[in-house]
């Protein structure tokens, strides 16, 4: 429950609309994150009512339904997740997500002196992380949000290439959430992961943030490794349900 809006605030859709205590989420159709339900409660209303509601309120957008649950913690949803499954809804994807202290990957070393922070998305770091077809306003809007953001690059060793890696950072009170963290084939086995990593949680160790926390899919065994090294844990898991 404290977790869930802080990874909200750092992944904002470009609409949205309440529905009781959900949420209904919209960036056309960028990430499943930005474009599904966010259930934090009560709907307000039966499920049966809610659900049919959820899908015409997708269909109008052109998109499928989704509704992301939590598992495996105090307070989640594992009675949502089986009456999902009841209504025929079927589960997509499964992600970790993990936390850590902050300090101890802020204290790792690590060569950071080629990794650039800035607060602006350039050509650059878009082209690396290459979750898109088209880079158009939503992506930026979504890319873009959260209380202070920072995007992390380090250059390609060839002038006018994609970067050799990249990162984002959102800091939020005392949390730092890190997403996009991504190396190029060429790049990887460097530690540019650990320096881009590292970079980025010194920059939230300076803005006040103490803990951190990042979100891995479960078959993603080359980032969990990395993570685990650096003293993440996983805290609780997160499905994406899709309407049947």
């Amino acid at each position: 429950a404290e977790l869930a809006p802080f990874c909200a605030r750092a992944w904002q859709p470009v609409e949205s609309e309440p529905l009781g205590e959900w949420l209904l989420r919209s960036a056309a159709g960028f990430t499943r994150r930005a474009n599904s339900v966010l259930p934090l409660g009560d709907p307000g209303i039966p499920l049966d009512e809610a659900l049919a509601r959820v899908k015409r309120w997708y269909d109008d957008r052109g998109l499928p339904a989704y509704i992301q649950t939590a598992t495996g913690a105090e307070g989640t949803q594992e009675e949502l997740c089986a009456e999902l499954e009841g209504h025929g809804w079927r589960r997509e994807v499964t992600a970790q997500v993990r936390i850590a202290a902050l300090a101890p990957i802020g204290d790792l070393d690590a060569d950071i002196s080629a990794v650039r922070l800035s607060r602006e998305i350039d050509e650059g770091w878009l082209s690396r992380y290459q979750r898109f077809d088209t880079p158009g306003p939503h992506v930026l809007k979504v890319l873009g949000s959260g209380p202070s953001v920072w995007f992390a690059t380090v250059p390609g060793d060839t002038e006018g290439e994609s970067p050799a890696a990249i990162g984002r950072c959102v800091v939020d009170g005392r949390w730092a959430g890190f997403m996009a963290v991504e190396v190029g084939a060429a790049y990887r086995r460097r530690g540019l992961a650990t320096a881009v990593m590292t970079a980025l949680a010194r920059q939230a160790l300076d803005e006040g943030a103490s803990a951190a926390w990042l979100q891995v899919e479960e078959d993603n065994e080359g980032a969990r490794a990395l993570y685990d090294r650096m003293g993440f844990e996983t805290h609780h898991l997160y499905h994406h349900f899709r309407s049947a």
